[in-house]
């Protein structure tokens, strides 16, 4: 029978709480029930198992309190049944026999806990109890939640994208995600390697486990080895503790190990050994830990070309190998861009408290002329900077930066008509130079290197060109609250 309302406590979280409190003897039922409508909880009681399942199935329960021995089945077959129902649901199992063997069967049929009868002193035991479970399940349930949206947000359907080069790939995805094939993951920086690899891990059979990621190009050499593998005390100074590495930490789930053609020889060798044997030792141990780790990897190196200059073990980059996949820049998906705008719009405007409505057609017009070196983290820069700065209303050609505007009147440059007493072709031809070298440096931030290549020259060409027309005076002044320039990494 439940509580009447008016013995329910005024504390509105600890109301919601529901118990079901299982037990033949009417004796301990009602004490039970006395001990925690004081506390504040809604209370369900009930004679045998067979009534406690139909509770748990008809309504939410939040802890139940069961007998061992019952008329029927069992209060360890109950909660063996009750699991089979709510996996979640926290059970406390309530003995006469105060053994260990009862309490050990107990915790092995999957009880939370157990309490011994009576509970005549032990009053604050059972209070205590009784929230640390209801704690453990709500915990257990947020965890669960959070675990469902990490899946959703990284469900396929909710990459931004509708082009033939994105589809391509998260239909790549979607067929070795659910495998435990290693994958490589190359691009350019700033073309999503790393959510392609969140995806990768969320819907596989390992999205229930930790997804582990580190950066091999952000660590110095001499700490990686510890990051990836731990270390036990004494291994080296300042190793004044025993510490777990990122593989023993994604045991069972994902590990995605970024930037990996930054990783020296030596670690590659160590690495290759773990990827081989399944097993590594601790710096400073010399016991081998085994692991079940599915490695997912990422660069935007060329490997090939690293593995013919030795900077990269060939053995190794077969063995990361398996189930290569390319993303592409966003120059090659540029249809996507009004797409992924509107996404960082929709994101930004409640994240910023600001209230833009949309792009104008030519602001959008010279964002899609752009080459986007920075591919969508140069984008979504871009959107937040001027989705701050401008606030509200529709983001204009004004709103953009100023590379982008001089780069538009660079590209509007013509062949002038020859007239009656026709021109200076040598002019002409280095004004036409002038502009197609300063369009180039206003769409790559001023990086020399990108710069050259949209020209197709030589990085020693270009800069002798620059210098001998003093184009340098036109480079855009560093602002110091702003934020690096776009394609720099």
């Amino acid at each position: 029978m439940r509580a009447p309302p008016s013995a329910v406590a005024e504390d509105p979280t600890l109301r919601r709480s529901h118990v079901l409190i299982v037990d033949d003897e009417e004796l301990y039922r009602r004490a039970l029930e006395r001990i925690l409508v004081r506390c504040g909880y809604t209370i369900t009681c009930a004679r045998d198992a067979s009534e406690a399942l139909a509770v748990v199935s008809a309504e939410p329960v939040d802890l139940v309190l069961c007998d061992v021995r019952m008329p029927g089945i069992s209060g360890l077959e109950l909660v063996r049944q009750i699991h089979e129902v709510d996996a979640d649901l926290p059970c406390i199992v309530m003995t006469g026999y105060d053994s260990v063997e009862h309490s050990i069967d107990a915790l092995r049929a999957g009880a939370f806990w157990y309490l011994h009868k009576p509970f005549e002193g032990s009053l604050d035991v059972v209070r205590r109890l009784v929230e640390q479970a209801i704690e453990h399940r709500r915990l257990r349930t947020e965890n669960r939640l959070l675990q469902n949206q990490l899946r959703s947000r990284y469900r396929f359907d909710n990459v931004v994208g509708q082009s033939a080069a994105l589809r391509a790939v998260l239909d790549l995805v979607d067929k070795v995600a659910d495998s435990d094939s290693t994958v490589l993951i190359t691009g350019e920086s700033g073309t999503g390697k790393e959510l392609i690899a969140r995806a990768i891990h969320y819907n596989s059979r390992r999205a229930e486990r930790v997804l582990v990621s580190l950066n091999c190009g952000a660590i110095p050499e001499e700490l990686l080895e510890s990051e990836l593998f731990g270390h036990v005390k004494g291994a080296f100074t300042n190793a004044v503790a025993h510490r777990e590495g990122r593989f023993a930490a994604a045991d069972g789930g994902t590990l995605f190990l970024d930037e990996i053609g930054d990783m020296s020889p030596n670690l590659q060798v160590k690495l290759l050994r773990v990827l081989q044997e399944r097993s590594f030792e601790p710096v400073g141990s010399s016991k081998p830990m085994r692991v079940d780790v599915r490695v997912i990897a990422a660069t935007n190196q060329n490997l090939e070309k690293a593995i013919r200059s030795g900077a990269f073990r060939e053995d190794l980059f077969y063995r990361l190998n398996v189930i290569p996949i390319e993303v592409p820049p966003l120059r090659e998906r540029k249809e996507d861009l009004p797409l992924l705008v509107q996404h960082f719009l929709d994101r930004l405007n409640p994240e910023k408290a600001r209230k833009v409505e949309g792009v104008s057609a030519a602001a959008l017009e010279r964002m899609l002329e752009h080459d986007w070196p920075g591919n969508v983290r140069e984008l979504e820069n871009l959107i937040e900077r001027m989705v701050v700065i401008r606030g509200e209303g529709v983001l204009d050609v004004s709103d953009l930066p100023a590379q982008f505007r001089r780069g538009a009147a660079a590209s509007d440059a013509t062949v002038p008509n020859l007239g009656p007493g026709g021109v200076d072709f040598n002019d002409v031809i280095d004004r036409l130079e002038t502009k197609l070298i300063l369009q180039a440096l206003d769409r790559t931030g001023w990086n020399k290197n990108q710069a050259a290549r949209l020209l197709g020259l030589n990085r020693t060409t270009l800069i002798e060109k620059i210098k001998k027309k003093g184009l340098e005076s036109q480079a855009p002044v560093a602002d110091p609250a702003a934020p690096p320039p776009f394609g720099v990494q």
